[in-house]
């Protein structure tokens, strides 16, 4: 009866694959550095390289994605892949395809200087594609780039800064809770989803806010050399634009798609041949230039009512947002 265990995981296999179900045992790499794909090469020997570095979802720095799941820490995943991408000498240009409607101040200022410094240290160009949203800071990680391509159904712009705050004093009261913090300064509370926001803490916040956002607006002036600082106030209210809007307003350069953006690669690197390559974990294969950057929830979801576990833990305490995002309340904005 020593072999039971083994005759019971046996049937146990041989359940799991009635009807088309089954079962693939194959051995996996345990080196998890990342590993390259080519998804696109033009015909010849010695083609240089495209490399195309997603960058998709909530930008956070933090891991993200179902409980108990293996998704990347966003800034991490997205500096080693710039890493990798300095460090071929064959890599001649990064296309960054970006479908993200932005993230935390924080993580997308960080991303946004890892890109920049990129492009100093390597000259090699960065052309940023996007594809279906690249919003608040999706758009302001864009502006890091060279040129900015856009679809034309895309949607891009809300330039501009909130800080999302959540309480919960109002359904403590009813329940009869009530919550007492002992704080060494008056001001150590604040922010807190236990009590209300006082007058002095709402100004703060607000000061708070408003640097961020001539932050924001002189990132896209820097990064568009069409457009100075009240140019783009003008447009820096949080409105978003289509694509045709973008590029009619100057935050784009031109409307196309992917393969357009791999192509002003090309042509800023002088390259005219290339093959495009991808990176990712050693079991994440890629058969060509559309894979998706990781094995996604098949929802996307921007709005913050409609919350993911790990859009969640952003609400544990106030968070300064980038972030495209409707039917939010009890936020504070740039345009207060």
């Amino acid at each position: 009866m020593k072999n039971l265990p083994v005759l019971v995981c046996f049937a146990i296999l041989l359940a799991g694959c009635g009807g088309n179900a089954g079962y693939l045992v194959k051995p996996v790499s345990l080196d998890q550095r990342l590993t390259e794909s080519v998804v696109q090469a033009d015909p010849g020997w010695f083609v240089g390289k495209i490399a195309l570095i997603d960058v998709d979802g909530l930008i956070v720095n933090k891991r993200q994605g179902p409980l108990f799941s293996n998704w990347e820490n966003p800034v991490s995943l997205f500096t080693e892949k710039l890493d990798v991408a300095g460090r071929d000498k064959s890599v001649q240009a990064v296309v960054l395809r970006i479908n993200s409607p932005g993230g935390t101040v924080q993580a997308t200022e960080t991303m946004y200087n890892r890109l920049r410094r990129f492009r100093k240290q390597t000259g090699k160009p960065v052309i940023a594609c996007i594809t279906d949203v690249g919003a608040s800071g999706g758009y302001y990680l864009a502006c890091g780039s060279q040129r900015i391509i856009c679809q034309p159904s895309s949607i891009t712009g809300s330039i501009g800064v909130m800080i999302q705050t959540v309480n919960f004093a109002g359904t403590m009261k009813m329940l009869g809770i009530e919550a007492d913090a002992v704080t060494s300064g008056r001001l150590k509370a604040m922010g807190s989803p236990l009590k209300d926001l006082t007058e002095q803490e709402r100004r703060i916040f607000q000061e708070m806010v408003n640097e961020f956002y001539e932050r924001f607006v002189e990132v896209v002036a820097e990064g568009r050399s069409g457009l100075d600082a009240e140019k783009v106030r003008k447009l820096a209210d949080g409105r978003v634009f289509t694509g045709r809007q973008a590029v009619q307003a100057g935050l784009a350069d031109r409307l196309g798609g992917l393969q357009d953006a791999v192509a002003e690669a090309k042509k800023a690197a002088n390259m005219k041949k290339a093959k495009v390559v991808m990176y990712h974990r050693p079991l994440g294969y890629r058969a060509n230039v559309y894979s998706a950057a990781a094995v996604r929830s098949p929802v996307t979801q921007i709005n913050l009512i409609n919350l993911q576990m790990g859009q969640l833990l952003l609400l544990r305490r106030p968070s300064f947002l980038y972030l495209w995002s409707t039917g939010v309340n009890n936020v504070m904005t740039n345009d207060q």
